[in-house]
């Protein structure tokens, strides 16, 4: 598995407002964690950054042979979720985490899995 990380900035700066990283491959932890995260700092929000993000880092798992793409979000998370379908995820199904899952080691029950088709 391979992982690419990079900072999002404005078009009219430098300075990073956020970042995105994007795992390559599939396995069970991908599938709860999911392939794609992303932060933007608090007095960004709003402005749709993730989402647009999101819709340039898909072109690297194109690169990279992938015909589909998951991120997760917890289900009381609504801004992560409407940014999954603001950059044109579609809600797959919400999941309980299996207790041996280190997410729900650290707490964490239940994961929306959104999933995007790339091609």
């Amino acid at each position: 598995m391979y992982t690419y990380r990079y900072k999002i900035t404005s078009h009219k700066s430098d300075d990073g407002i956020g970042a995105i990283d994007i795992r390559i491959g599939n396995n069970e932890n991908l599938y709860y964690g999911g392939h794609i995260g992303y932060m933007i700092k608090e007095s960004y929000r709003g402005n749709s950054y993730a989402s647009k993000a999101c819709k340039i880092i898909k072109n690297v798992a194109i690169a990279h042979g992938m015909n589909r793409l998951i991120i997760t979000c917890n289900p009381d998370n609504l801004p992560s979720r409407k940014t999954c379908e603001k950059a044109g995820l579609k809600l797959k199904e919400i999941v309980n985490i299996p207790p041996y899952n280190e997410m729900y080691e650290s707490g964490e029950r239940q994961k929306c899995i959104y999933e995007w088709i790339l091609g």
